[in-house]
């Protein structure tokens, strides 16, 4: 884990936040750099392709807030812009920010797109991977990006220090906007658990 000493500060929908606001209150923060901004193919209409590409792609962002992890875009865009590109793209569930100062530069996202994760402790942040190139563009799903964080996928089977939270596979997931539901997740827990015992029975080791 990289220490993050350094401050900074990005312009968002509602107002300036720092590194650490865009956690959200959550373990985890997922950063990626989108290039949308004066100069790249498109602009004003678009984003550049490659990072459009990588935003249609973009499960619903509950999931990865299940498991203390937050997903955000960044670019050099105002946020009057990054609202007109997110509402003609359908892709406002996207948390989008604007880069106000030299983080691009300092994680090595200013002349090309990446994907940077951190943890907090606390109020202390760590950068706990860094993914560009041909590994970058194909980020979206909620598991690809959950394997490239610390805490990786959080279920019992990962190899991880006993500190870190694990749970049963399966038994965590959840309709996107049932989360948080106890009534909705009892029945979702147990027409999991009904279908591995069958599995299991079966000779499946789910």
């Amino acid at each position: 884990w990289l220490a993050v000493e350094k401050e900074y500060e990005f312009d968002g929908p509602k107002s300036k936040a720092s590194l650490l606001d865009l956690f959200d209150g959550r373990r985890q923060l997922i950063l990626y750099r989108a290039f949308f901004e004066p100069g790249v193919v498109g602009w004003p209409e678009h984003a550049c392709v490659g990072c459009s590409m990588v935003a249609d792609q973009v499960a619903h962002p509950a999931h990865l807030n299940a498991r203390e992890t937050t997903l955000v875009f960044a670019s050099r865009a105002l946020q009057k812009d990054i609202k007109r590109l997110k509402a003609r793209m359908g892709w406002e569930l996207i948390p989008w920010y604007t880069l106000m100062d030299e983080f691009d530069k300092d994680f090595g996202v200013d002349e090309w797109h990446g994907t940077n994760a951190f943890i907090r402790d606390g109020d202390r942040v760590f950068r706990t991977y860094f993914v560009n190139n041909r590994g970058d563009e194909q980020m979206g799903g909620t598991w690809n990006y959950l394997d490239i964080t610390a805490l990786g996928r959080q279920e019992e089977w990962e190899d991880s220090p006993k500190s870190y939270p694990q749970s049963t596979p399966y038994e965590w997931w959840n309709w996107h906007d049932e989360y948080g539901n106890d009534k909705a997740s009892a029945k979702v827990l147990e027409q999991v658990r009904r279908g591995r015992a069958a599995a299991q029975a079966g000779g499946d080791t789910a």
